[in-house]
């Protein structure tokens, strides 16, 4: 049974979830200018380079989850099936002379200003697009067709661009996210069996057939072998965390940033963060997580549009995944991937786009209001019953 949302005349604001982002936010960007002050100084000539970058980011983002918030969710159901389309579009245009080649993958379109990573709009379109196929079609959701081989048909297509740039941290994302909607949607769990079997041999091959992949595979469960070689970046993670101890180093008093630690201010910001604030800053960062996390799942179980449940259930989904496997990875967890932590690594299209989710679940808890705390549930019980109570009571005088 679904519990009630409080109204609150169309200006309900989630504050548990605002608070953890914007927490989170004034962490990132003060780890970005720590974690990144040794390569900005070096690349650009100033320590702060990167944490200014992130600050405009961080505004960026913010006017966004603003006027997302303001809007009503539901004009994303009209717009849809164009949304996906632009996300295939901007996905082959990386290919096109606006295509930026970093680090042998060609994942970024130039801008001028500033590089823009197409995979963060396309995840957000598909949660879109699927949060609006899975409302539409909820009597096929439990069928092959259309319910689960059109979102199939549609994820490999996805996920092809993704592999050609190559990108097999945005595909593993993206799938993670497509089974996670497919199941809450009510795709049968022997349909997705099937799938994740079938699929498995092909995320073998992927590794196989691709060396880089294979060594960090292998490093994943021997990090010990390679120590100077594929072993490194989390072999230096690892020392960063092990060297904070419970209190950490200090603030900028870390040591594994100093071109030890390859990308200290982006994938491995958590690293950087366990030395430098320690045990007890990892645990507050992990709790901001689970706050949010929590109350996007709240909200997704309260509303009474599907739609909206669905979309909910994607946005949360897309970040608490993200963070999940980048604290997984810079803890030796999960095998090495660049993927940045949201709200806090370095990065402009991440940042914005973590942003743009909240303020769609912002936008869900504005219309259907937002979800109570247990502690209101409690309150509210008690005055029910006291209430009742007092009738009965009053019936008895009487």
């Amino acid at each position: 049974m679904r519990k009630k949302t409080q109204k609150r005349d169309g200006a309900a604001v989630d504050r548990w979830l605002l608070f953890s982002v914007f927490f989170l936010l004034g962490i990132g960007i003060i780890m970005v200018y720590s974690a990144g002050s040794a390569v900005s100084d070096n690349l650009h000539g100033t320590p702060s380079f990167f944490a200014w970058r992130q600050v405009i980011f961080a505004l960026a983002g913010t006017f966004f989850l603003l006027v997302l918030r303001q809007v009503n969710y539901r004009w994303l159901a009209a717009l849809a099936v164009p949304i996906l389309i632009l996300a295939y579009v901007l996905l082959l245009s990386v290919f096109s002379p606006l295509g930026v080649k970093v680090g042998g993958a060609t994942r970024w379109i130039d801008l001028g200003l500033l590089n823009f990573q197409p995979s963060e709009y396309a995840r957000f379109a598909f949660i879109v697009y699927l949060s609006f196929f899975m409302s539409r079609n909820p009597e096929s959701m439990d069928r092959w067709w259309p319910g689960i081989l059109w979102p199939l048909i549609l994820t490999g297509a996805m996920v092809g661009i993704f592999m050609v740039q190559p990108d097999f941290g945005s595909s593993v994302l993206l799938c993670a996210t497509v089974g996670i909607m497919l199941f809450v949607g009510g795709a049968r769990i022997a349909h997705l069996a099937m799938l994740a079997a079938t699929a498995a041999p092909l995320a073998v091959a992927a590794v196989i057939f691709a060396p880089y992949r294979l060594a960090r595979l292998l490093t994943y469960i021997h990090p010990e072998r390679d120590p100077l070689g594929a072993g490194y970046h989390i072999n230096h993670s690892l020392m960063a965390f092990g060297s904070g101890g419970v209190w950490g180093a200090g603030f900028g008093d870390g040591i594994q940033k100093l071109h030890y630690l390859p990308a200290p201010h982006t994938d491995f910001i958590f690293a950087v963060l366990g030395e430098e604030v320690g045990l007890w800053g990892v645990c507050v960062v992990i709790g901001l997580f689970g706050v949010i996390i929590w109350r996007g799942l709240r909200l997704a179980r309260v509303v009474d549009d599907p739609f909206a449940s669905f979309l909910a259930f994607g946005m949360v989904g897309a970040i608490g995944l993200s963070a999940v496997v980048n604290m997984g990875v810079t803890m030796g967890l999960l095998p090495t991937k660049g993927l940045t932590l949201p709200f806090i690594s370095y990065g402009g299209s991440s940042l914005v786009f973590n942003l743009i989710y909240v303020g769609v679940l912002c936008s869900i808890a504005r219309v259907h209001g937002v979800p109570p705390s247990a502690a209101e549930v409690r309150k509210e019980e008690k005055a029910a019953l006291q209430a009742r109570q007092a009738t009965a009571e009053g019936g008895a005088t009487a």
